[in-house]
């Protein structure tokens, strides 16, 4: 596995959009292996080339017990094999670079990648709380980026958080409620990207779980999300209400108390307001 990842970062490295595809490729390719089991047929109808074998992706609680994803696990927890520092780099690297079609394409994957990776390995988040990193987020939101490039970095950006408080922290120190909501506002950004900026502020009015270590199994899992099991006597440091956070928002957007309301109805994300 430290030969493939070797090799990928090495076209990630390079100034040449073909290489970095053909890491980003590889990367996908060994992430695919991980996140994915294949379940063969019988041998009548593995004479289809379509049937020979099925796709089946992985239960999350199930891949601690996979080799393959435990030996990926441990190498994420050192910097010389984390996938996710040379992803970042890349990306930087495609910032300076002019603006194209395939550029852009390549952001898109490289944005996907991201977040594959920071939910596999959560520990890997923490690189958010830096501000240079946060901001490398905030810059892909500028109105000049496509709305392809938009609308995967606020994907990006509520992987960078999920039940990391120390992160959304970095994020509001950053103005980032700001660049989100201004890029809900500006008559130049399309509908679908206005969109995802609402169920990124849904994500964001939620309440904190910061990731407990996982005993035994390599995963970082988050404690129960029913609000308040966590805070049993006091609340857990570094962390927000909702109605903090609705205060924050607000000085940016309005109506957000509709938005609370319909959050505590609908709990689109299976969780509980009270």
């Amino acid at each position: 596995m430290e030969s493939l990842l070797s090799l990928s970062f090495d076209y990630l490295s390079s100034y040449d959009g073909v290489k970095i595809r053909k890491g980003l490729r590889q990367l996908e390719g060994l992430l695919a292996q991980i996140c994915l089991s294949r379940t063969p047929t019988d041998r009548r109808s593995s004479i289809l080339p379509n049937e020979a074998s099925k796709q089946i992706t992985k239960e999350l609680s199930s891949l601690k017990d996979d080799p393959a994803f435990r030996e990926f696990f441990k190498l994420q927890e050192g910097f010389e094999w984390n996938v996710a520092i040379r992803l970042i780099a890349c990306l930087e690297r495609l910032l300076s670079k002019a603006s194209n079609g395939q550029n852009d394409l390549l952001i898109v994957s490289t944005l996907e990648l991201l977040q594959g990776t920071l939910l596999i390995h959560p520990s890997s988040r923490s690189l958010f709380a830096r501000e240079i990193y946060m901001n490398l987020l905030l810059d892909l939101l500028d109105p000049t980026c496509c709305p392809a490039i938009q609308s995967s970095t606020l994907l990006t950006l509520v992987t960078t958080l999920l039940a990391t408080p120390a992160n959304t922290r970095t994020f509001e120190t950053l103005d980032g409620l700001l660049t989100v909501t201004s890029l809900f506002k500006s008559r130049g950004t399309s509908r679908e990207v206005k969109m995802k900026v609402v169920e990124f502020l849904y994500f964001y009015l939620m309440p904190e779980t910061p990731i407990l270590n996982g005993a035994g199994g390599g995963l970082h899992r988050s404690p129960s999300k029913r609000l308040g099991s966590g805070e049993r006597g006091g609340r857990q440091a570094g962390t927000k209400t909702t109605e903090e956070k609705q205060g924050l928002l607000g000085r940016h957007l309005n109506n957000v108390e509709d938005l609370v309301e319909d959050l505590r109805e609908s709990a689109p994300f299976g969780a509980c307001l009270v």
